[in-house]
């Protein structure tokens, strides 16, 4: 059956960014934005803004950039909101984040000065290690899901924005279990209202955008909109939404050399990784509680990518350790060191060395940005649910109910493209080629 495409709605006015969290990915997301509009800097690590697709076959020569492809806002359309429990604006924030030259910081000033966060729905329960006085009060979870609701609308008349999309850029909660307050929308407003200690302040945050048809993105490894209930919300308000935890260094790395231990058949023993960090997250995850939460989300990579069921001589038993230590003076710039034992022909024994020095938020940054465009793109294309051909952002994609995820990132790019040619009824691409020998 011929695929004519999907009827997308064109973009109109302005594109309104809601962040959960201030801190180093966000404030590096918005000064970096502001950076390219006034062209002092470019959008690299961006697939939306530097990516391109092919369409058709390699011999018609038709590549163009995703961004003339499908019709996304542009940077330049795109206004920010944010909640933090700390006052500072945009500007003091990164300039305490320190992930940014404060040069580049004093030319985009004025724009960073002017973005001051609503106060955050905060609850120390969550996330251990953090306080800050900028915090909503109210009776019960249900009404501080009312206050985000009000900020939201106060901000879309303000800045006059035509569509939103809100992004969780806050810190890692403390690992919570699915219960029976998550396993229905009518559950879980009882539960808002009743201040169940299974709502953690993620929830809220997702409750009051999907309530507004707003989608959503999960920046961290937090349970937040990977239960039944906001399944229920999103599918009854055709909300899309997806998840969870930005795939930046660690884990990129895995997602890029196991699919090619796994092509090559070669075994695994161990992969142990470890590493330090010195910005808000790895303090945060300094608390065990809180970095459960981020174990879970790292550790299941491995298993799904290399399949010990299918090749248990290649990879049944293999050990994977993950840690991450908060060291302060490394501040944002993030190493992460992993040894990889792996054997070949006859059981040889070889050894691969990873010594990653990077940025979390310079990687995370244009994550979000794709994120964003891409998850407005979804609504308008009349998209709803859970969004796995964005799989390709996550450390711990979200799918279905009893589907595993999955972790290839060669898989998830092609995946991510080819939803991109079906909406437009473009051919998809199986690099099949047979019929060029033909």
């Amino acid at each position: 059956m011929e695929n004519s495409g999907v009827q997308i709605e064109p973009t109109k006015g302005k594109l309104g960014v809601l962040l959960v969290g201030l801190g180093a990915v966000s404030t590096t997301f918005v000064a970096g934005v502001a950076a390219i509009r006034k062209g002092l800097g470019e959008p690299f690590g961006s697939l939306t803004q530097m990516g391109t697709i092919r369409l058709g076959k390699r011999n018609e020569n038709r590549v163009p950039r995703i961004a003339d492809f499908v019709p996304l806002y542009g940077v330049d359309d795109i206004e920010f909101a944010a909640w933090d429990l700390f006052e500072d604006s945009a500007y003091a924030a990164a300039m305490k984040c320190g992930v940014l030259q404060e040069k580049l910081l004093e030319q985009l000033k004025p724009e960073l000065e002017n973005l001051r966060p609503f106060k955050a729905v905060f609850d120390r329960r969550y996330v251990k290690l953090l306080d800050g006085p900028h915090v909503k009060q109210g009776a019960n979870k249900l009404e501080l899901a009312g206050q985000v609701m009000d900020d939201i609308r106060r901000f879309k008349e303000e800045k006059q924005v035509e569509s939103l999309v809100m992004i969780w850029c806050g810190s890692t909660e403390i690992f919570i279990e699915p219960s029976d307050v998550h396993q229905s929308l009518a559950n879980l407003e009882a539960g808002l209202e009743n201040n169940d200690v299974n709502i953690p302040s993620s929830m809220v945050y997702a409750y009051a955008a999907l309530k507004l048809g707003i989608p959503f993105a999960n920046g961290a490894p937090n349970l937040t909109v990977d239960i039944p209930a906001f399944a229920e919300l999103a599918q009854e308000n055709q909300v899309p939404l997806c998840g969870k935890d930005f795939k930046t260094g660690q884990t990129m790395m895995k997602t890029i050399i196991a699919p090619g231990l796994k092509a090559r058949m070669l075994g695994l023993s161990g992969w142990f990784s470890t590493n330090i960090l010195g910005n808000r997250d790895g303090e945060v995850l300094d608390d065990p509680e809180s970095f459960k939460t981020k174990e879970e989300s790292k550790l299941s990579v491995l298993e799904h990518i290399l399949q010990p069921s299918l090749y248990p001589e290649l990879y049944d038993d293999f050990y994977h350790k993950v840690r991450i230590n908060y060291y302060p003076p490394r501040k944002d710039n993030k190493e992460g060191w992993d040894n990889i034992d792996i054997f070949g022909w006859l059981g040889y024994p070889m050894q691969i060395k990873i010594d990653f020095l990077c940025r979390d938020s310079i990687l995370a940054a244009p994550l979000a940005l794709d994120l964003v465009l891409f998850l407005d793109l979804a609504r308008r294309s009349g998209m709803s649910g859970v969004q796995e051909w964005l799989s390709f952002y996550f450390k711990s994609p979200m799918t279905a109910p009893g589907l595993y995820p999955e972790h290839d990132l060669f898989i998830q790019l092609m995946k991510l493209k080819n939803t991109l040619r079906y909406l437009k009824g473009e051919d998809q691409i199986t690099h099949l080629g047979l019929d060029y020998y033909e």
